[in-house]
Order: C-alpha cells, then structure tokens, then sequence
C-alpha cells in the first residue's frame, strides 16, 4: 500500500504519493458557491446566526478558527464534500467536513480544540445576499 503525504505551504497543500506530486489550489465542492453574505446557523440552538461574508469559500473550512492561518490536510476533495484536518498551531485545530448541496446552501460539521478546550459544531450555511461592504469581501 502507498502512502500519500501531505505538506501545507503558505496555503497550497501539496500531496506526494510515492514519486508523482499534486498540488491542491481549490476544492472543487466549494468553487461554484456564490460569493456574498453568508449565515451560519448552529444546528439545535436557539443561538443568533452568525454572519459572514464570503470572497474565498476556503473559510468555510475553519468555522471555529475564522481569519486564522492554518496548515490544511485534505482528506476529501470531491464535487460535492470537502474534508480537511487543520492545525492553527496554539489557537488549535480541527477537523470539518463540507456538504455543498447548492451554490448557496452547505452543511458543515466542525470539531476539535480552540483555546485546550473541545468543540464540535453542526452548522447550516445560507447565501443571503449581497455583502454589506466591498471591503469585508476577503
């Protein structure tokens, strides 16, 4: 059995299974999400949707470590999920598999450790709108 290893530099992860090398610029589940103002709704809470606006669909990727730069290991890249492990150095890590069901409609489950403490979270994803400022556009 070949083994596949995989290396994150500055964004690009980069996989070298045995003697041949793919690098991984995108995630074919996430390309065709339209940009904009998403909602991120917690599955089972009664909490207030978390909104964001969207220029890269990546961040849906890190739902509990937003902003950050961490190192991504791709466990599944398909037309439909995308599965990453990542590791923010002390902020945490994670793990967080997406679902894209349509271009403004995503199913995310996301679990680790933020600040030594654990967490898990399902969470529905929603396109809304339009952003609200260009600038929030990343």
């Amino acid at each position: 059995m070949r083994r596949a290893y995989f290396l994150s530099l500055v964004g690009l992860t980069v996989a070298c299974p045995a003697a041949a090398v793919l690098a991984q610029t995108d995630f074919g589940a996430l390309v065709g999400l339209e940009r904009g103002e998403w909602e991120l709704k917690e599955r089972g809470s009664t909490a207030v949707p978390r909104r964001l606006c969207i220029g890269d669909p990546s961040q849906l990727l890190q739902p509990y470590h937003p902003g950050r730069v961490c190192k991504r290991f791709v466990l599944e890249n398909s037309a439909q999920n995308v599965a990453v492990t990542y590791d923010c150095a002390q902020a945490g890590q994670g793990r967080t598999a997406v679902r894209v069901e349509t271009a403004r409609l995503v199913q995310i489950d996301s679990q680790g450790i933020s600040g030594g403490a654990p967490f898990a979270m399902t969470l529905e994803g929603r396109r809304v709108g339009a952003c609200k400022t260009a600038a929030l556009a990343h």
